[in-house]
């Protein structure tokens, strides 16, 4: 479960490995969130005015230009948008860096992560990215440093530590991955959801997926949310989880033993 950060704010999860793209947006009315863009596409489809002179005049910046590119999935127009702004902008690198993400391009999204940290070391999101291009080339450890170092930068951002998260998982390190889920669901009740608009998704075993599935199905039971946790302990019994004591010992599903849907689970792995 990785995420990126790009000029599209995003939260991705999607199985093992999604890549939520982190962005660092403008303050400018137009470069807010994926709802401000897509409100600007459903403006663009109004019937247009008739009268030149009653339609309002100014310019979209590059950067503009690109944001909504990427909000259309446009990826090589976002790009060839971007690469018109200034070449000293760190928010611009970590845009075309998301833009090639999404293409899988992950040596010129690299690059550009690093053209981007190179320009404001201090950039969490891009350093963010960069793990996020670490894990999808199953460099993990490489990952896990680059998110505690965004996580330095910004400590309560649930995105990172979910991202952490995976990283661990992929290493095995199962506890501090269960701990990094946990502070991520406590700072964002929603780090989880997934946006289809953002979502980068890539494979992996599918014994690692019923991993990961299962201990999310344990956060959210612990958190008390029981319709999330029944919906991850069913992806991965689906994955092939088939441990049938370990479900009935974790403490965290006490509070599922009297549903009837868990109780279906049970009896499916008795059989």
């Amino acid at each position: 479960m990785t995420n990126l950060c790009s000029s599209l704010t995003s939260r991705t999860f999607a199985g093992l490995a999604v890549v939520s793209l982190t962005c660092a947006f403008t303050s400018q009315p137009l470069a807010q969130t994926p709802r401000s863009f897509l409100a600007i596409g459903s403006y663009a489809q109004q019937p247009p005015v008739r009268a030149m002179e009653e339609t309002p005049q100014f310019a979209l910046s590059p950067e503009m230009q690109g944001d909504i590119m990427m909000a259309h999935q446009r990826y090589i127009a976002a790009l060839d948008a971007y690469r018109q702004g200034p070449e000293d902008s760190a928010v611009l690198w970590n845009k075309m860096g998301i833009a090639n993400h999404h293409m899988f391009n992950l040596k010129d999204a690299q690059k550009d992560y690093e053209k981007a940290l190179k320009l404001n070391p201090s950039y969490p999101e891009a350093l963010n990215n960069l793990g996020a291009v670490y894990y999808g080339q199953k460099l993990y450890h490489d990952a896990e440093r680059s998110y505690k170092k965004a996580l330095k930068l910004s400590p309560k951002s649930a995105m990172f530590y979910s991202n952490l998260g995976t990283a661990y998982l992929a290493e095995s390190k199962y506890k501090k991955g269960a701990e990094c889920y946990r502070t991520a669901l406590a700072l964002d009740p929603n780090v989880f959801e997934s946006d289809p608009a953002a979502r980068i998704a890539e494979t992996g075993p599918t014994h690692e997926i019923a991993t990961l599935n299962y201990l999310l199905a344990k956060t959210y039971a612990q958190a008390g949310r029981k319709t999330e946790a029944l919906l991850y302990l069913r992806k991965a019994i689906d994955e092939g989880f088939n441990d049938r004591k370990k479900l009935l010992e974790d403490k965290e599903f006490a509070i599922l033993r009297d549903v009837p849907e868990y109780q279906q689970m049970i009896a499916e792995k008795r059989e």
